[in-house]
Formats: C-alpha cells, sequence, structure tokens
C-alpha cells in the first residue's frame, strides 16, 4: 500500500510543481519554455529529482535549472502549503533535453518523402 502512496504524492507534486513554475519571476524560468519529465520520489519523501526539458535545448535548460534552484526554497514552502504535507522532499533539478530529442525526430520524420496513399491504392487494386 505504500507504493500507492508514493504514486499518488509524486502525481500531487508533479502537478503543483507545474503551477509553481508559472508563477515564478525569475527571468531564466519565465523566458524557457520549460516542462517537467519527469518526478522521482524517494521511499522515506526526503528528496525530490525532478527533471526539467526546453523546447529551446540543453543549454536553456540548464540556466532554468540555474534559476530553479535558487528558487528552491520558496518551491519548497509553495509544496508545502498546497499538498499539506509532514516533511516537503528536498527538491534536486536535473536539466534533460528529451523535449528537444523528441522535436528532432518528429522534424526528421515529417520531413521524409513517403507516399502511403498512392502505395495502399496500387495494393488495393
Amino acid at each position: 500500500m505504500g507504493s500507492h502512496r508514493i504514486e499518488r504524492t509524486t502525481e500531487d507534486i508533479k502537478r503543483e510543481l507545474t503551477a509553481i513554475f508559472r508563477k515564478l519571476k525569475d527571468p531564466r524560468v519565465q523566458q524557457a519554455f520549460i516542462s517537467i519529465v519527469r518526478v522521482e520520489v524517494t521511499n522515506d519523501l526526503s528528496y525530490c529529482t525532478v527533471q526539467v526539458s526546453a523546447i529551446e535545448g540543453l543549454d536553456r535548460a540548464k540556466e532554468a535549472v540555474k534559476g530553479l534552484k535558487s528558487a528552491s526554497g520558496f518551491i519548497r514552502r509553495e509544496l508545502g502549503h498546497r499538498l499539506h504535507l509532514r516533511h516537503v522532499p528536498e527538491l534536486i533539478f536535473h536539466a534533460t533535453d528529451s523535449i528537444e530529442y523528441s522535436a528532432n525526430i518528429s522534424r526528421i520524420l515529417n520531413s521524409l518523402d513517403i507516399k502511403e496513399d498512392e502505395e495502399e491504392n496500387d495494393e488495393s487494386v
């Protein structure tokens, strides 16, 4: 039963962090279009690893992480108020390039000139 609580808490943290990030006034965070890719919470709720990605790339995500680290006290306090946790986990932010990577794959797939409709019509005749 403990794992369900951790999973539920992890999803709650992710949802609330998204809302808190919108309120941050740090230009490093505001100017980057960042997204929370993954949230992992330890079983004892002492640490929370947050993986953040930006559409603009890994360098922009790293700048946003610097802004998030400097605002981590505010973020933790807001998280505690919103979730009513006895112990708010320490937040560890990591930058990742998963959004940029996915966008690049999508761009490559869209640039391929595949004629599916013509092939399907030839087979049905």
